[in-house]
């Protein structure tokens, strides 16, 4: 029997988050063999090259002027930011600490999208952003023997997902998403290069470990392409709530790749985050406002300098 529209959408949700947690473990295996710098550089060079011959061939770098355009630039900062901080704390925090903590990426889209557009937000979802915080400083636990400083870098990627976020909500309809993914792609590469001899150097690359990078590569645009194929597909309140399987998937192949089991603050917290997340999603519902944290699991839901 055909699946309906919706159970359609979710699938594709669940294949994206799939692709993304992936290229997260293979960005995560690398760090072991390289800086982070050099892995946003080879990684970034792919994806800019997969991107942009996609663009070219769509037509979307007619007008390569509109990359300077202040919106764009401001969410290729964003992004910058996002990157930088989500690699250096995948690289040092098991990778399901810092899926839970960007699972928080909704509830601070929806704060900055009332504090920043003066969007509509009841104390319903006020408080769901609250406990969703809450939640995140379980994982992150300030002040007790379990904290890492790397776990400030999560929730810093967090913060700078929302500006790159709200940055695209004001980025003009005539500017083609081809052209702003391949200016955030050039620009992730030529930043990794920058950082590149500060972080430690060149190092030596085996044909192994550059495949993996293009794979990573490739992972994160299948997984942008099948979030597009979700959010066309069906009901965007019915399909959001899918993208929590990404945690899923990251508990997993930590246990499986790297053998990081949970902690109970860690399981505790991000099911706090979750459940605030999907409160949040239910009440937009309710109140039949904008889908401003369903929009997060849209293309935009995780750092994408890929």
């Amino acid at each position: 029997m055909p699946l309906s529209p919706n159970l359609r959408g979710a699938l594709f949700m669940v294949v994206a988050m799939v692709g993304f947690t992936l290229n997260d473990a293979i960005t995560k295996f690398s760090s072991e063999s390289m800086n982070m710098a050099q892995v946003m550089l080879i990684r970034g060079a792919f994806a800019s090259l997969f991107v942009g011959l996609l663009a070219w061939q769509r037509g979307a770098l007619a007008r390569p002027a509109s990359m300077l355009q202040p919106m764009v630039a401001l969410r290729v900062a964003g992004e910058a930011g996002a990157t930088v901080s989500f690699l250096l704390a995948l690289a040092h925090l098991p990778i399901a600490n810092v899926s839970a903590v960007l699972q928080a990426l909704p509830l601070a889209v929806t704060m900055g999208a009332a504090l920043v557009f003066n969007e509509g937000v009841g104390w319903r979802r006020w408080l769901a952003i609250a406990i969703g915080f809450a939640g995140v400083l379980i994982i992150v636990r300030p002040g007790f023997e379990g904290f890492s400083v790397y776990s400030l870098l999560a929730l810093a990627s967090v913060a700078c997902c929302a500006v790159r976020d709200l940055a695209t909500k004001r980025v003009p309809q005539a500017i083609p998403t081809l052209l702003v993914s391949t200016a955030t792609a050039l620009a992730m590469t030529v930043l990794g290069a920058a950082l590149l001899s500060p972080m430690g150097g060149w190092t030596p690359m085996s044909g192994e470990a550059t495949a993996l990078l293009a794979l990573a590569a490739v992972l994160v645009l299948i997984g942008y392409q099948f979030i597009i194929m979700a959010m066309r597909s069906g009901d965007i309140a019915f399909i959001a709530p899918f993208r929590y399987t990404a945690l899923l998937w990251a508990i997993l192949l930590g246990l499986v790749v790297f053998g990081d089991i949970p902690d109970l603050p860690m399981i505790v917290g991000a099911s706090i985050i979750v459940g605030s997340g999907l409160y949040a999603l239910y009440r937009e519902r309710v109140v039949g406002k904008r889908q401003t944290a369903a929009e997060s699991a849209g293309p935009d839901m995780a750092p994408d300098g890929i």
